[in-house]
């Protein structure tokens, strides 16, 4: 059975997201690096999408290497990026990376939390500490579970190009997932997104699961205090 981001993250969401907002890149970048040296440092992009934090990671100076599912996305981050992103194509529930291999991972702007069952997440957060070397740091980039259900926008409809497309946001029954349907209204194709509602103490008890501790929470791109108002959880972990 084909996984809904399988289908999902391909030419279809790159129309009608042409251009999402590199300045939310670059203030992202900018807050990893005020925590974490990345200069010189071997950094994993993992679900790296078309490629706008990866190239503000390396004009920083770090060596970086991107990882994705979609075939799409890697090719708009080849074009964006240049061959000076090393990219890899797979699931990140099995990293094809020897144990030990990079000094940071960083997973932004909500990239986690797509599958059904909780055990596949941690299975990735597993997969990071074993590609993490001793003394390394995971960035995970969040949405704010609070947030999105207190600022839930059932229903939206906006031109995108030439076209009419219709959002319909929903929580799911058990209130775990937010799920968005994109309807196009000129053709009527429909693609889901199925995201998992994860609080940020459930985010640090699977990072301590996986053998990772988390030393940083932030609310926000510019460092703000994490709350239940603001729009990000983010949060820096490290591999003992």
């Amino acid at each position: 059975m084909t996984e809904w981001f399988e289908e999902w993250f391909g030419e279809e969401y790159l129309r009608l997201y042409p251009h999402r907002d590199d300045r939310d890149a670059a203030s992202v970048v900018a807050l990893i690096r005020r925590h974490v040296a990345v200069r010189g440092r071997r950094v994993l992009d993992l679900a790296c999408g078309p490629g706008r934090h990866a190239r503000h990671l390396l004009d920083a100076g770090a060596s970086v290497v991107g990882f994705d599912l979609s075939p799409a996305l890697l090719a708009r981050a080849r074009h964006a990026v240049g061959p000076r992103l090393p990219l890899v194509r797979g699931d990140m529930r099995a990293l094809p990376f020897a144990p030990a291999s990079f000094d940071v991972v960083a997973n932004l702007f909500t990239s986690f939390g797509y599958f059904t069952d909780d055990d596949e997440h941690r299975r990735v957060l597993r997969g990071v500490a074993e590609v993490l070397a001793p003394g390394g740091a995971f960035v995970i980039d969040y949405f704010n579970a609070g947030h999105v259900r207190a600022t839930l926008v059932a229903h939206e409809e906006r031109e995108v190009g030439h076209r009419r497309v219709a959002m319909e946001r929903r929580l799911s029954p058990d209130g775990r997932f937010v799920i968005k349907e994109i309807r196009m209204m000129d053709d009527g194709r429909s693609f889901l997104e199925r995201v998992r509602l994860f609080a940020a103490d459930e985010l640090e008890d699977m990072l301590r699961d996986a053998g990772l501790g988390v030393r940083d929470r932030f609310g926000d791109y510019d460092g703000g205090a994490p709350g239940n108002g603001s729009p990000r959880a983010i949060l820096f972990a490290e591999r003992p």
